[in-house]
């Protein structure tokens, strides 16, 4: 079974880029799309577990943090958003955004109460131990490619980044307050063979 995560659900829900790990850090929860009209408007996809909420977490900074946007209108179009920027009233304006990615503080979202479920920034940089209590690696990255969650790790002896699905069966334990996860890996990853395999007889 995927573990449920939560992003704002930053990458997030649909896989949105996390910039922080903590408090005080920001999560993106939302990226510009083409402009819609000739008025500003500009569809909006969001990383939120509720779409709508973009408009309650007030105003959404650019990724240099350089620019404030506050959302004027908000509404669902088919499966996409329609927004409206403060300031942003022509089609030119509007084009100019593209591709544009929107990030609010973390600690402007809410509290998570939920059993298993995280946001993906507060995974980023915990440290990733083996069942023996060795630290293997950290956490480089959270993605989402369309088939659930996947840890990009960092190992702690160097070398390539490795993806891992964020399961329970790989990660059977998550401690966001003691800054760690367990990981169960499976045979051949970082080199490490299953006890059943020839190689570890």
């Amino acid at each position: 079974m995927t573990r449920p995560r939560r992003e704002l659900s930053g990458e997030t829900k649909r896989g949105a880029p996390a910039a922080g790990a903590a408090a005080g850090k920001r999560i993106c929860v939302a990226q510009i799309g083409a402009p819609h009209g000739v008025r500003g408007d500009v569809r909006l996809k969001a990383f939120t577990e509720e779409p709508a909420a973009l408009a309650r977490y007030g105003g959404l900074e650019s990724e240099d943090g350089g620019r404030l946007f506050e959302i004027e209108r908000l509404r669902a179009d088919r499966d996409r958003l329609i927004a409206h920027f403060r300031g942003v009233d022509d089609r030119n304006a509007a084009l100019a955004l593209t591709h544009a990615r929107l990030y609010v503080p973390r600690e402007r979202l809410p509290a998570i109460e939920e059993k298993d479920q995280f946001y993906h920034a507060d995974l980023i940089g915990l440290v990733v131990w083996d069942a023996s209590g060795k630290p293997i690696g950290s956490v480089a990255a959270v993605h989402n490619f369309g088939a659930g969650d996947v840890i990009e790790m960092r190992p702690a002896d160097g070398g390539p980044t490795v993806l891992l699905p964020f399961t329970r069966a790989v990660f059977p334990l998550v401690d966001v307050e003691e800054g760690r996860l367990v990981a169960d890996l499976p045979a051949g990853v970082l080199g490490n063979e299953s006890a059943d395999s020839p190689e570890a007889r």
